[in-house]
């Protein structure tokens, strides 16, 4: 193979938006305190990603409203940034403790605008808590402190957590709703379907309507129960999808592999990711077996996305082979998943294959997800929005199938839909005053290679390790190619495994490990092989991070592959 290191000049693009996602743009690059909502499929986050595009994350920090949530945006917890844990003694007793945080102080003076995801989680008690404390470090009586608020979610799916709380303390019927002066923007237009049947169906759960429309919809896609599905069936609890998945892999024909996922980390912060992260500990596969993946593809040309189902073709220690329902074959890499404390500072780390088994899923999990064949029951659904929640996974109508229903399953809080009513009416009022077009102009290559990860990837057009290996031929640190491109030091680690095996690697001498490191790392890994980093890891007792071991690991792979060369 021959590579050619010319510059890259990117292709000239242009962002494509809906309308209603234009007029929103154009109230998020505002300075008003936004309210970001929209059934789902609507492009709520890839609108908020257009508009971080390029913000410093200390300056623009990204919340989400529970730990799952956060680990899928990179981002870290609301209660953790605003120092709320677990809101002990109640709203007083909290804001007193959080106060005397330096480091929360810092971190909210540095702030120019927070993002906060997944809003329809978070009580009302809660966010008025985290705007006193706002208002109270900051010295300004202005809402949240003359703070800048973006929140971004939609009621009408999942409920706020309230343990051993009756009723609902939804956050915009708290008074520190109104006290922010929020301004709607109200995504309307689907962009995860455009099949005008189904979105009438998921407009009427979403409102809680059980219309004739939607009875004959439901009959019609009913289907009996068939244990050899080949998609995914959505469950209430974990412990029956887990168990269901067990059973799928167990039946199916072939040897089991297992591919521990690789934690970094003090104990306790470990301990927390395991809980949060989407990826299990130890991930059971088999030729055959049905996979989701758990994050959007990293790499050009991004064929799939959180969601995306596939089949197992071929199982390596480092990369898979999974032929996606669409017919197209991807290589899978590993991908690390990241727990951040309130400063945004990695805690933890987990690197495993970005993937779960997919025969079934939670609910819960699935949300965000959009799901290529999906099998549901709505009948014994008991929280408002449930239903909806599962039935827009799906990404059209002929894949999408009814095991069982009920009415009283399909259902929404009277004081939701009365709040979007209002939200509906202020948005037509509104985005009658905003242009309906915005653009994404192209920039130079200066400004480009500068600029944000997910803006780079739409206009990547060299694969991804080819991009690294013409950095390294300029003799930059990983940490710089890291910077230049967006992406994180363990992709680019990756990349350079990957030019070794190819024999493309040849310039990279100068990020050699110091000898002694190099020694140590290599007489462990000579006694456990190279297939796996956790046996050397826990040898070592953490002395080396795993991405330390994987740059050894292929200085050790090189070296083989020169001896393997006759002279």
């Amino acid at each position: 193979m021959v590579y050619i290191n010319t510059p890259y000049v990117p292709r000239v693009s242009f962002m494509q938006f809906t309308p209603c996602q234009s007029k929103a743009l154009h109230l998020l690059q505002g300075n008003e305190n936004i309210f970001l909502t929209g059934a789902a499929g609507t492009g709520k986050s890839f609108l908020l990603q257009q508009y971080l595009n390029g913000k410093c994350r200390k300056e623009y920090p990204v919340l989400a409203s529970t730990g799952v949530a956060a680990v899928l945006v990179e981002g870290r917890t609301f209660h953790s940034f605003f120092g709320l844990g677990i809101l002990e003694g109640g709203k007083s007793a909290t804001v007193t403790r959080a106060l005397r945080s330096g480091p929360l102080h810092r971190r909210i003076q540095r702030a120019k605008c927070v993002i906060v995801d997944e809003v329809s989680m978070l009580s009302g008690e809660t966010i008025a808590t985290a705007e006193e404390i706002a208002r109270c470090i900051r010295g300004n009586s202005e809402p949240w402190g003359g703070l800048r608020i973006i929140i971004v979610g939609d009621f009408a799916q999942l409920p706020p957590v309230q343990p051993n709380r009756e009723g609902k303390d939804w956050a915009f019927c708290h008074p520190v709703w109104e006290q922010s002066r929020f301004h709607s923007a109200f995504l309307q237009v689907s962009v995860r379907t455009k099949e005008p049947k189904l979105l009438n169906i998921l407009r009427c759960v979403r409102e809680g309507m059980v219309t004739d429309e939607v009875r004959t919809f439901f009959e019609e896609r009913m289907v009996p129960s068939d244990p050899t599905f080949d998609g995914t069936r959505l469950f209430p609890h974990r412990s029956s999808a887990d168990n269901y998945n067990i059973q799928r892999l167990r039946v199916l024909p072939g040897i089991s592999k297992t591919f521990d996922t690789c934690y970094e980390g003090r104990s306790q912060y470990v301990a927390q990711l395991k809980k949060q992260c989407p990826i299990p500990e130890a991930l059971h596969l088999k030729i055959g077996a049905l996979v989701m993946f758990r994050k959007n593809d990293t790499s050009f040309p991004y064929t799939y996305v959180n969601g995306s189902l596939g089949i197992v073709k071929v199982m390596g220690d480092d990369c898979l082979s999974v032929r996606l329902l669409n017919g197209e074959n991807v290589d899978v890499y590993s991908e690390e998943f990241s727990l951040l404390d309130g400063n945004g500072s990695v805690r933890a780390r987990a690197q495993n294959f970005p993937i779960t088994l997919a025969w079934a899923s939670t609910i819960h999990k699935a949300q965000g997800a959009s799901i290529d064949r999906l099998m549901v029951s709505m009948s014994g659904l008991w929280e408002s929005g449930h239903a909806y929640v599962a039935l827009s996974r799906a990404r059209s109508e002929q894949g999408l199938f009814i095991e069982a229903w009920d009415e009283k399953s399909i259902f929404v809080d009277s004081v939701v839909q009365e709040f979007y009513e209002s939200v509906q009416s202020e948005w037509e009022c509104t985005s009658a005053k905003l242009p309906d077009k915005a653009t994404m102009y192209p920039r130079s290559l200066s400004k480009y290679l500068q600029h944000s990860r997910s803006d780079r990837k739409r206009k990547s057009t060299i694969p991804n390790y080819l991009q690294t290996e013409a950095l390294l031929k300029e003799r930059h640190s990983i940490k710089n190619i890291a910077e230049k491109l967006g992406w994180k030091n363990g992709t680019i680690i990756s990349h350079i495994e990957r030019l070794v095996t190819e024999g493309l690697a040849s310039d990279i001498a100068y990020l050699h490990p110091s000898p002694q490191s190099f020694m140590e790392i290599k007489k462990l890994f000579n006694i456990h092989g190279t297939e796996k980093l956790k046996p050397v890891y826990d040898e070592l007792k953490g002395k080396y991070s795993y991405d330390e071991l994987r740059l050894g690991r292929a200085f050790i792979l090189q070296e083989q592959l020169q001896e393997a060369v006759p002279f």
